[in-house]
């Protein structure tokens, strides 16, 4: 066995659309808390934390969601290294990247690559699958993990074992890859023994360079070329946008995986799921005697087996079965369980309408906390505004708008064009005219929290004009 640990990649750039109305392209499902306390994303990042198995993670995500990955990491007391895709190219640029990168900077390393958006239950039982595929990875095979089917699903590829490695009937060699069958052929696929294909990986990165170079070359030249060009930005890796966005946009599995010959698959026995619909987290959530699953504010009577999940409102369902109900503070979605893979159709629809909430959430993370609306008019808007511990925002004037600010908790530390910086504490507030040059930030230990009254003839995001930011945006 290689004393080297495994180096995890956590792929975490996907958007989550079926997911809607918790997840949006703004704040995607991965970050999201949508089966117990974690986030998906932060429960991967403890399922493979550093230890005798396992390195520092790389977090593979986009530039729009840099401060969650690293937030989220820190959170959870992982020390990770972001690197951040230019554009959305599927997940085989994203690999070839991640490949070339951890060649680079740890070569020689095994990878286990994972999708930040899927559910583990049973963290050891995985880490066992991980312990039995590492000495196939180590030699150069491409490790699949394939999940042993608990029911004739439809909504997953499979995969069909072959030959044994090693005399081990849970370490095969890969038959053939097939798509997702309807539900006559998953029950014969369940009967002859094939896999549930979890698409998640582990590899020697040097090798799945090596693959990639054979099979997508042109996709593993451009990748190859983003990471040599790539440049550190307050503690990210920024891939090369030029070089990156000439690859061409394909899954791994077309790329590689259902081409090569280096392929060998685990049959994970842990409980899996990923999450891809609403009716994927009923499946997965604990239940009551009446297989409902409720999170957050939520109460069912004489109802059976509904999920009805709330973030912010007070969800009530009598007399329903077999339904999903989803609230937010500012969409609600009902539908059939049967129906869950029509919430996709249904954000489609509403971005053809234009409406906001197909994208973004009343609550809007920045680098330094979040802005959450709670009013809106033709001339005014009041948001609450809560700044972490050490959080700075930016140097800034509005053309087209005055703000009144109220503390309501912490202290702030407040710049106003040349004045002295002044210090307010809860029940102070603060005037700041049209045009004035300001900066707001929080230097005690404990949030920052304070009611925001706008005014003025436009009050768009966009009227922001940042003279100076810690966080290097535009």
């Amino acid at each position: 066995m290689p004393v080297a640990k495994i180096v995890p990649v956590i792929l975490a750039g996907g958007s989550g659309t079926r997911l809607w109305p918790a997840s949006r392209d703004a704040f995607p499902k991965q970050f999201q808390p949508l089966v117990g306390e974690l986030s998906t994303d932060q429960q991967t990042l403890k399922r493979v934390a550093a230890g005798d198995l396992f390195d520092d993670p790389v977090v593979v995500t986009s530039d729009a969601f840099r401060f969650f990955a690293r937030r989220q990491a820190s959170d959870v007391g992982v020390n990770a290294t972001v690197v951040l895709e230019p554009a959305r190219r599927d997940s085989a640029a994203a690999m070839a990247a991640a490949a070339a990168f951890v060649e680079k900077t740890r070569p020689g390393s095994v990878v286990m690559a994972l999708a930040a958006d899927h559910v583990v239950l049973d963290d050891e039982i995985f880490r066992d699958a991980v312990r039995l595929g590492l000495e196939a990875a180590s030699v150069g095979k491409i490790v699949v993990f394939g999940l042993v089917p608990t029911e004739p699903k439809t909504a997953y590829g499979y995969i069909n074992p072959g030959k044994p490695l090693d005399g081990n009937e849970d370490l095969c060699l890969v038959e053939a890859f097939v798509e997702k069958p309807n539900a006559s052929t998953a029950l014969d696929y369940m009967r002859k023994g094939f896999l549930w294909n979890s698409g998640n990986f582990l590899f020697r990165a040097d090798r799945m360079v090596d693959e990639l170079a054979l099979y997508a070359p042109d996709i593993m030249e451009v990748a190859a070329r983003a990471v040599d060009r790539a440049s550190e930005d307050i503690g990210f890796w920024r891939l090369d946008e030029a070089s990156f966005s000439e690859a061409r946009k394909t899954s791994i599995d077309y790329a590689v995986i259902e081409k090569t010959r280096e392929i060998a698959v685990v049959k994970g026995r842990f409980r899996w799921s990923d999450v891809g619909a609403w009716d994927a987290i009923w499946q997965v959530s604990d239940k009551d005697e009446s297989g409902n699953a409720l999170h957050g504010d939520a109460v069912a009577i004489a109802s059976k087996d509904c999920l009805i999940h709330s973030s912010g409102i007070l969800t009530t369902v009598v007399g329903a079965e077999d339904l999903l109900v989803v609230a937010t503070p500012d969409a609600v979605m009902v539908a059939p369980r049967d129906r869950a893979q029509d919430v996709k159709t249904l954000v489609d629809t509403l971005k053809a309408k234009g409406r906001p909430e197909a994208t973004i959430h009343r609550r809007d993370y920045r680098p330094w906390g979040y802005l959450e609306s709670v009013d809106a008019g033709a001339r005014f808007a009041v948001k609450r505004i809560v700044v972490d511990p050490g959080g700075v925002l930016s140097l800034q004037r509005h053309l087209h708008r005055s703000e009144h600010w109220v503390v309501v908790n912490g202290t702030a530390s407040i710049q106003i064009d040349t004045q002295p910086e002044r210090i307010v504490t809860i029940n102070e507030s603060v005037y700041v005219p049209l045009g004035t040059v300001h900066r707001l930030s929080n230097k005690g230990r404990i949030p920052l929290e304070l009611i925001e009254v706008q005014t003025g003839s436009y009050l768009g995001d966009d009227d922001i004009e940042r003279l100076d930011d810690v966080y290097s945006r535009p």
